[in-house]
């Protein structure tokens, strides 16, 4: 099993057309990803360079080639736009690539997603894979390996460490989600621990959180209270100088909340094993996980 995606999923990129959407499909097909529709408004009935057939709104492609899911490679001030399209169109899944979109913009998105049966991961994210099955995002797919590691992070490139660190140790992952670093997100830590923790394929999870806002924190009261799976933990900018935002938007430190240390000491309530360096991920895993 897996969580969100599988080899049965059905995907529609919004922008296919584009640099961005005409590469990152091409490598989601070459995974194994299931494909069945674009949208590039004005260019409905041409196909894509990999053939997929191409419609000018979410809806029409359902009607036409139906899809559980879509990626999105928008640019950023019409990214909103495209998310409440999906979510209209009552898709289960949307996963939003695209970064700086207007916070504004988010809020409304947020409001909406509330009120429907739609799940975002992202903005600003790399996606989600299930290795093996299906990849909706932009990861290199030759670090993943099946097995039954459940990986969130809202670093793409500390996710990217993780796995690849749990793959070099010869094990594997069940799912990784991106769920990205701005200041609002659809997916949170909470969102994906819940799920992983329902799992029964998942054994073990690996959380990667930063500096910034309380994601993690509510991620690990809920764990103290109710994951019995082993935990490990990594946070990034736990050096940053105070008072500076360090990498993504979502990482801005208010008084005592969002500091490092008052993540760290929620982590360590709970029982999470915390890495102490990107590097020490793994260890911190397989030393309260057997594969």
């Amino acid at each position: 099993m897996s969580i969100l995606v599988n080899k049965d999923t059905r995907v529609v990129v919004c922008g296919i057309t584009g640099k961005s959407g005409t590469f990152h499909t091409k490598q989601c097909l070459a995974y194994g990803t299931k494909i069945v529709a674009g949208i590039t408004p004005g260019k409905g009935g041409q196909l894509s360079e990999d053939g997929i057939p191409i419609f000018n709104s979410v809806r029409e492609s359902m009607e036409n080639e139906g899809a559980d899911a879509a990626l999105i490679f928008v640019p950023p001030l019409f990214a909103a736009e495209s998310i409440m399209e999906c979510i209209d169109a009552n898709l289960k899944l949307v996963v939003c690539i695209s970064e700086g979109i207007p916070v504004h913009d988010m809020v409304e998105v947020n409001e909406k997603l509330e009120r429907s049966n739609t799940r975002l991961i992202g903005p600003n994210c790399p996606g989600i894979i299930t290795p093996g099955e299906c990849k909706i995002g932009i990861m290199p797919a030759y670090i993943h390996r099946p097995g039954p590691i459940g990986i969130v992070s809202r670093s793409g490139t500390l996710s990217y460490e993780a796995v690849w660190q749990v793959t070099q140790r010869g094990s594997g992952q069940s799912t990784c989600i991106g769920i990205g670093g701005d200041l609002i997100v659809g997916t949170t830590h909470l969102d994906a621990i819940k799920m992983f923790n329902d799992d029964p394929a998942t054994e073990a999870i690996i959380m990667v959180g930063e500096i910034g806002g309380d994601s993690e924190e509510i991620a690990a009261d809920y764990v103290k209270t109710h994951v019995k799976k082993p935990v490990a933990a990594f946070i990034a900018g736990r050096t940053a100088p105070k008072g500076r935002r360090m990498g993504h938007a979502g990482a801005i430190v208010a008084g005592k909340i969002g500091t490092a240390e008052s993540k760290l000491h929620a982590l360590e309530d709970a029982g999470i094993v915390v890495a102490e360096t990107p590097t020490a991920i793994a260890d911190a895993l397989f030393s309260v996980y057997e594969k």
